[in-house]
């Protein structure tokens, strides 16, 4: 179908597409009451809501994207039309689109479209051309990183995938930190690179480093935090990363800064790690690990680390559930493990604070930082978009366009509660005084 048709010049199903598509978003409309627009294929416009002031639209370029939807509705059949250009936003990205609808709870609201529209928007549809979304950039092999199968070099591959895309294009949105996890703001004011800085500075300071200690970081991404704790606390910090685009960022930048004596970096499995250490880091890195993994996980930081020893645990969360069913059977986590994080899952709090208690470890502390990401990645996808040109240049307008989605949808889902991320303090084998001091007063100091 030419998409610039005008009506005059439509068959008489390319007219009835277009008159039920608009009948039924202008129902829609009705029923959210949102300050946002859908565009269809042949540039008409339809309001979701009675007052609608934004230029924000939602836009459809081609009617086989809603048979192909009809025929077999999923996320994955979503994405790879966004992904492919056929489902767009003008006027804003996907996280302003979301925004808009975080609260709205929509599916009771639809529910109110009157089923005989429903029904000729699906007669007209459903057995017209198809347009398929076709293949894009995704992991190829198991993406799922099943526990019965996973391999050190399945999880090799699982972090390459991501991480080494490229550092420039990382560099376009991480800030000058490269740090590529949750900031922390002191004041949802702050910048970006001094939220950065103030989160490495707090890491350091609830494992309160001193110097001479032994620190590891384990999954150190681009060197910021053994970098920063070698630097103002005096530690000798180790890092490990299974990223050879990371390793050789992070060893730059320790020569850089003259920190060869004071710091290392290993391109190695955490698992084959010697000990011991005094306080160990994981920042960002157990959600890659997979829950079936938990007990290698936990078991192998006890191992490494000495008696009375800190350890502080980074995580995204997702919320416990009455039923202990693998979240990777949901949706949305399979579409981010074969577009984004292959391998990845995200475990509950409930059951992390288990795990560490059954390996021996006491809880000294549980932050919560859902905002704090919330406003973090939103940075990241608006510096992103701000830097559209350069990274297509750099990665293409595919892994561009997943990028600057999956930001924005990480971004909505802490917004609505349904992501957390806490940081978790522990100390090794508690029997007796644990040396910490008797307040968190030092903390903000």
């Amino acid at each position: 179908m030419n998409n610039n048709k005008k009506i005059g010049q439509l068959s008489a199903r390319e007219e009835r597409q277009l008159q039920a598509a608009r009948k039924l978003f202008c129902e829609v409309g009705e029923q959210l009451n949102v300050d946002l627009s859908v565009k269809l294929w042949d540039g008409s416009v339809i309001p979701l809501g009675l007052d609608v002031q934004s230029d924000l639209l939602l836009i459809i370029k081609h009617p086989g994207v809603i048979t192909s939807l009809l025929r077999k509705p999923s996320l994955d059949v979503i994405i790879r039309h966004y992904i492919k250009g056929m489902i767009d936003f003008e006027g804003g990205t996907l996280l302003d689109v979301g925004a808009r609808l975080a609260f709205k709870h929509t599916r009771g609201r639809l529910k109110n479209i009157p089923k005989r529209d429903i029904f000729e928007f699906g007669r007209t549809f459903l057995f017209a051309p198809t347009l398929k979304p076709g293949q894009t950039r995704g992991f190829a092999g198991d993406e799922s990183g099943d526990p019965g199968k996973r391999t050190k070099g399945d999880d090799k591959a699982f972090i390459e995938f991501h991480y080494d895309l490229s550092n420039e294009f990382y560099k376009l949105f991480l800030g000058e930190h490269m740090v590529y996890t949750c900031a922390y703001f002191t004041d949802w004011d702050s910048s970006l690179d001094k939220a950065q800085y103030d989160k490495l500075e707090m890491i350091c300071r609830k494992l309160r480093l001193s110097k001479g200690e032994r620190f590891l970081d384990i999954g150190c991404g681009w060197g910021g935090l053994i970098c920063h704790a070698a630097k103002y606390f005096g530690v000798k910090a180790h890092g490990v990363t299974l990223s050879t685009e990371q390793y050789e960022y992070a060893k730059a930048k320790i020569d850089k800064l003259g920190l060869e004596d004071r710091v290392t970096i290993e391109l190695k499995d955490y698992t084959e790690l010697e000990g011991p250490y005094d306080k160990i880091a994981s920042i960002g890195m157990a959600e890659a690990i997979g829950v079936a993994n938990t007990d290698v996980y936990f078991s192998t930081v006890n191992r490494l680390l000495v008696d009375k020893g800190l350890f502080l645990n980074h995580a995204i969360s997702r919320k416990a559930k009455k039923k202990k069913s693998r979240f990777n059977s949901r949706p949305e986590q399979r579409a981010l493990q074969k577009y984004i994080f292959p391998g990845g899952e995200l475990d509950d709090l409930g059951h992390t604070i288990e795990a560490l208690e059954q390996h021996k470890f006491e809880i000294m502390d549980v932050e919560g930082w859902r905002e704090h990401y919330q406003l973090t990645t939103q940075l990241w996808c608006d510096r992103l978009t701000k830097n559209r040109e350069k990274a297509i240049e750099i990665v293409g307008i595919e892994a561009y366009r997943i990028w600057v989605a999956y930001l924005g949808g990480v971004s909505l889902a802490f917004l609505r509660g349904s992501a957390r991320l806490y940081q978790t303090l522990a100390s090794k084998n508690p029997k007796g005084p644990t040396k910490l001091p008797p307040s968190r007063a030092d903390l903000y100091k």
